[in-house]
């Protein structure tokens, strides 16, 4: 017997399964033995439409675990490639499903998966199952995203399942219910391109610009404009990412998404001491996904894009690569702008003069080389507590903070204005490495989830600059071994 979707306020449909059978299977998620609901996010299920007294019931809680699909809906897992560091492959849903786009009051449309959700025909011997630590941290992680403002796929919910997942030791194994704009990748294009009809390619296309960008469909081009469009937000979102000192970790071509939202939270993490070649990740060994090179990566996944959509740009092949290569150069002058214009937010600059980079790119090289905080660094500036500044004692730095002084003196605007910018750019906090791993030790280790439950509560308002941020302000205690991240499969 399927639930009534109404108790809940899921409201399903799956259009993508009205595209080519090669997009996906029909999968339904594994049966847990003893589901148990440990997070859940009121504000996101509110702000669908949910009904979240309902969704905590036995019978929520069993449909956020994937024992039980809504009637009238079909779970799939969908396909797709990627070029993982570098090297093409064939991937795939492995680990999750989806149950389908929820249409809320307001006629949004998002995609429901779980994550987590057992193998289905693209775990290529894996068991698809995940652990309680990393559901956890993506939950963590990307609710902070969510409220520095950046475009991010959300979590709105975890359930521990009961069961052991065997990984290098015996772990507590969990759900996650991700919500996403889609789950379209560039590594779903690649697939098309490479194990599709054109065809296939073209409804792929069509279902891409109909669920991200309609204002292109009347184009000329209309996958030369959606095309665009792609490099656009991509562009945009990596400018975020870089103002705010995240580092994805792990930037492979199934890991960026069509609608412009950042996806996948296995080894990220955000910056402490900044750094160009900060690297999280333990799998990244050279630093492929660096801080400093997330801009060209995420260029390099786009040009992969584009090779995928040539034969829709233009019967031409020469055409379509002339018109493929100027939209794809246009991703640094897109990125440069934006983060030029946030770097100026951040240090209370509301006009534009020609040596603003330069002037940015003087503290960031005096940061770099004194090894500061990043977020603290411009948390001090704007409370204006130069004290707290590492480097507030050096020569070098008294200069910088003289022409910055002297260049906000040649703008109209008043010193509470630039303040009350620079608090609206400038988070107090972010996740810092340590209290994410504090918070995940304690719900993981001790069945505790008050460490977690306060963080979140923190990290929700970024920039109030209350006494209560203070304590998670401060830094980790300093250490011999760099922080490690890994990808929690």
């Amino acid at each position: 017997m399927g639930y009534n979707k109404s108790k809940t306020g899921l409201n399903l449909e799956n259009t993508y399964i009205e595209l080519p059978d090669i997009f996906f299977r029909r999968e339904s998620p594994s049966s847990v033995p003893k589901p148990r609901l440990v997070v859940f996010n009121y504000s996101l299920a509110a702000s669908l439409g949910l009904n979240s007294k309902e969704l905590q019931s036995n019978y929520g809680v069993d449909i956020l675990a994937g024992n039980k699909v809504l009637e009238g809906t079909e779970a799939i897992a969908q396909s797709y490639a990627g070029h993982q560091f570098g090297h093409f492959t064939m991937l795939g849903d492995g680990r999750a499903v989806l149950l389908g786009e929820h249409i809320s009051p307001k006629g949004e449309r998002v995609d429901i998966q779980l994550k987590g959700s057992g193998r289905t025909p693209y775990s290529r011997g894996g068991d698809g199952k995940a652990a309680l630590g990393p559901m956890l941290r993506e939950y963590i992680i990307s609710e902070a995203m969510f409220a520095l403002g950046i475009p991010t796929t959300r979590s709105l919910a975890v359930v521990e399942t009961g069961e052991k997942i065997i990984r290098e030791d015996l772990l507590q194994g969990a759900v996650l219910t991700r919500i996403a704009a889609s789950h379209l990748r560039v590594g779903t294009f690649q697939f098309a391109a490479q194990w599709g009809s054109i065809d296939d390619l073209k409804a792929l296309a069509d279902y891409a610009i109909q669920r991200h960008y309609p204002n292109v469909d009347k184009d000329e081009n209309k996958y030369l404009a959606f095309f665009k469009a792609v490099v656009k937000a991509q562009a945009e979102l990596v400018a975020k990412w870089q103002l705010v000192g995240f580092i994805h970790g792990v930037m492979n071509t199934d890991n960026m998404t069509i609608s412009g939202e950042t996806i996948d939270y296995g080894p990220c993490a955000f910056m402490d001491t900044y750094s160009s070649d900060t690297v999280f990740s333990s799998i990244d060994r050279y630093g492929r996904y660096a801080y400093g090179n997330q801009p060209s990566i995420a260029a390099w996944n786009l040009a992969r894009f584009a090779e995928s959509l040539l034969p829709l740009i233009h019967i031409e092949q020469d055409e379509a690569v002339k018109s493929a290569q100027e939209a794809v150069a246009e991703f640094e002058n897109i990125f440069m702008d934006n983060w030029l214009s946030g770097m100026r937010a951040k240090l209370g600059i509301f006009n534009e003069e020609e040596r603003d980079q330069e002037l940015i790119e003087e503290l960031l090289d005096l940061m770099e080389k004194e090894k500061a905080d990043y977020t603290n660094t411009f948390r001090a500036l704007t409370l204006d507590k130069i004290e707290d500044v590492k480097m507030s004692n050096t020569e070098e730095f008294k200069v910088w903070y003289e022409k910055w002084h002297e260049r906000l003196k040649r703008q109209p605007e008043s010193k509470s204005s630039v303040m009350q910018l620079m608090r609206s750019c400038n988070p107090a906090v972010i996740p810092r490495n340590h209290r994410v791993e504090e918070a995940l030790e304690a719900a993981v280790e001790k069945g505790d989830y008050s460490v977690m439950n306060k963080l979140l509560y923190v990290l929700s308002r970024p920039f109030a600059y209350v006494e209560e941020q203070e304590e998670y302000a401060k830094l980790p205690k300093a250490s011999k071994e760099a922080y490690r991240t890994f990808c929690g499969t």
